[in-house]
C-alpha cells in the first residue's frame, strides 16, 4: 500500500502535470496570435473572382508586416491607432492584396491593386487603362470558363506599368464592367480589381475605393488547396482532392 507521502506525492505530480499542460497551452495560443497580427495570417479564396492568380479552394499566406499595421491587423480590429504604422514598403500596382471591404469591415476581400493614389483609372471597350494610357493584353489561349459551364473564356497576360505582368481571363467583350467612367483615386487610397474581370465585385462596382487602413497585407503563397470534391466525413477522399501543384505556390 502507498504511504500518505506517496500519495501526497503523487497529487502534486498530477496537479503540477496539468499545470504545465495548462501553461503550454496558454504559451501557445499567444505565440499564435502574435504571429498571426506581426507576421503571417492564413486565409482561403471563397470565390472565383481571381481565378486564374487564386483558386476556389485555395489556403494563402498574408504577410502583414510588409506594409506595417492598421487597427486591422489587431485582434477584433481593436481601435488603438488611427492609419499606418512601421510600413516598410508601399502597395505597389500588381500586388495581390487582402483588405476589409470599406462598407463592412467585417469582411475580408481579395483583389489586384491596379490604382494608386492619384492615379486615373477607366475600362474603355474591355481594356484598362491608367492615367489616359492603355494597358497592353496578349491572348495567351482560349479555356473553358471556370464559371460558366459549357462556355469559352479568354486567358491574357495583362502588363501593367513598370513591366508588371499578370494573367487575367475575360469572357468575351461587352460585359457590364468593360465600359465605366474615369475613377480618380483619392489620396491614401487604391483601386482594387479581380484578374477574373468578368465575374468581379470590385472597386468599378460597389467596393469602390480601399482606404490605406483597411489593407490587411499582401497574399504571398499558396500552403493548401483542395478543389473540393471531397466533404469532411470524407477522410478516405481527401487526399484525391488536394491540388498537389499548388501548394506552397507563390502570388504574383
Amino acid at each position: 500500500m502507498k504511504s500518505n507521502n506517496q500519495k501526497v506525492l503523487s497529487k502534486k505530480k498530477a496537479s503540477g502535470g496539468i499545470l504545465e499542460t495548462i501553461k503550454t497551452v496558454i504559451y501557445a495560443v499567444l505565440i499564435a496570435l502574435i504571429v498571426r497580427t506581426v507576421a503571417f495570417e492564413p486565409f482561403n479564396i471563397p470565390s472565383g473572382s481571381m481565378i486564374p492568380t487564386l483558386l476556389i479552394g485555395d489556403y494563402l499566406f498574408v504577410s502583414k508586416f510588409s506594409y506595417g499595421y492598421s487597427r486591422y491587423s489587431l485582434p477584433l480590429d481593436l481601435p488603438l491607432f488611427h492609419g499606418r504604422i512601421l510600413q516598410f514598403r508601399q502597395p505597389a500596382r500588381g500586388d495581390v492584396i487582402v483588405f476589409r471591404l470599406p462598407s463592412d469591415p467585417s469582411t475580408d476581400f481579395i483583389k489586384r491593386i491596379v490604382g494608386l493614389p492619384g492615379d486615373r483609372i477607366q475600362m474603355k471597350d474591355s481594356n484598362l487603362y491608367i492615367n489616359d494610357q492603355m494597358m497592353p493584353r496578349q491572348k495567351v489561349s482560349d479555356l473553358p470558363c471556370p464559371d460558366r459551364v459549357g462556355e469559352i473564356c479568354q486567358l491574357y497576360t495583362e502588363t501593367l506599368p513598370g513591366n508588371v505582368q499578370h494573367p487575367i481571363i475575360k469572357h468575351g467583350d461587352g460585359n457590364p464592367l468593360d465600359n465605366t467612367r474615369e475613377y480618380d483615386v483619392p489620396p491614401d487610397h487604391y483601386f482594387m480589381m479581380g484578374d477574373n474581370r468578368d465575374n468581379s465585385d470590385d472597386s468599378r462596382d460597389h467596393v469602390g475605393f480601399v482606404p490605406a487602413e483597411n489593407l490587411v497585407g499582401i497574399a504571398q503563397f499558396v500552403f493548401f488547396s483542395t478543389d473540393g470534391s471531397a466533404h469532411w466525413w470524407q477522410p478516405w477522399l481527401w487526399p484525391f482532392a488536394v491540388r498537389y501543384g499548388r501548394l506552397f505556390h507563390g502570388i504574383s
